[in-house]
């Protein structure tokens, strides 16, 4: 069965508004807010619409679309990290008269998922895969042929480009930092197992444990989310707990604050927390949350640049980029030393 080709009648009957507006606000015409114009440029990705840029796709060749892959459990909240990382990509490759599709997948850990249609139909220049997937699900993508750039996740495949916040040290910044503040007894929070970012982070957390001769606990690496990918609303918390936690994400650091406090204890008072991202759920906490600030736009803009340049240039190669973080400082850490004196 040929699947239907999207129309702008398509996205104007979806938006409820007239073709006349859908197409202004594709072709970035007067006459249209601006947050019209995000919502049916955001429906049309979703839709699958497939735009002609100054009818250069018949003269070179090129789409000028870029799939943007992601698991569905990563963006399953309007608030979701990585909605954020695909608002800064989108609008990065509209300056450079490029659309940004959305391809959600249903599962970024089993092999099995089904490729985008606009991979199998050959509707997209280059991909960003976003998030986690599979070593099967990766090759099956790369089989076509198309330029790739992995973004915030990385597999086993060494031609691939990738773009990395560089989980291990900020890790280790946190740790240390804790144990600046006097902490001895640090445990993380995070599914090792899940995804690359989470088994950099513990591994950054180890170090840290290594280089100050302090012990690394079993009891105290607890598993913060489903085989899908989705946070526990609670953690199962050994009866004996450590004085400060390092927490692979904010959600699940702001999870575990709520959880603690509700068994009575206080935090920081009785046990510090710190989280990773330094996303919305830093600020909701309370208290505010420690935690490492990643800079998605900064990374969104080298995955950009990446799949641009391979896309002109097929030999193109970047390799592994990371880009660092910035810890920042705010009410969950209790420091242990300034009590001393």
């Amino acid at each position: 069965m040929i699947k239907k080709t999207v129309t702008m009648s398509d996205i104007a009957k979806a938006m409820n508004v007239s073709t006349v507006t859908v197409s202004k606000a594709l072709g970035d015409r007067d006459g249209v807010s601006e947050s019209l114009r995000e919502r049916i440029k955001q429906k049309a990705t979703e839709m699958g619409y497939r735009i002609h840029t100054g009818g250069r796709t018949l003269k070179d060749g090129l789409t000028y679309n870029i799939g943007i892959v992601v698991a569905k459990h990563f963006i399953s909240e309007p608030s979701a990290f990585y909605w954020i990382m695909y608002k800064y990509l989108v609008e990065l490759l509209q300056r450079q008269n490029y659309y940004g599709m959305l391809e959600v997948v249903e599962d970024g850990t089993d092999g099995s998922c089904e490729i985008p249609n606009s991979v199998h139909d050959k509707k997209v220049d280059g991909l960003i895969l976003l998030g986690q997937f599979s070593d099967e699900y990766i090759d099956k993508l790369m089989s076509f042929s198309i330029p790739t750039v992995f973004l915030d996740f990385y597999g086993s495949r060494e031609d691939a480009e990738t773009v990395l916040s560089d989980s291990f040290y900020g890790a280790y910044i946190l740790t240390s930092y804790l144990i600046d503040c006097g902490h001895r007894n640090i445990g993380f929070l995070g599914s090792i197992s899940s995804t690359s970012s989470i088994q950099d982070r513990y591994l950054g957390y180890y170090k840290a444990l290594l280089e100050h001769g302090l012990p690394l606990s079993r009891e105290w690496v607890i598993g913060d989310r489903s085989p899908e990918g989705e946070i526990h609303k609670t953690f199962r918390l050994p009866q004996n707990l450590p004085t400060a936690f390092v927490c692979n994400c904010d959600e699940a650091a702001f999870k575990l604050v709520n959880q603690l406090q509700s068994m009575g204890y206080k935090v920081p008072g009785d046990i510090s927390i710190v989280g990773y991202d330094n996303h919305i759920y830093s600020t909701m906490c309370q208290p505010h949350l420690t935690t490492m600030d990643v800079n998605s736009q900064a990374m969104a803009t080298e995955a950009v640049d990446i799949i641009l340049h391979k896309i002109r240039d097929i030999n193109y190669k970047r390799g592994r980029t990371l880009v660092a973080g910035k810890l920042i400082r705010r009410d969950s850490v209790r420091n242990l030393n300034a009590e001393r004196f």
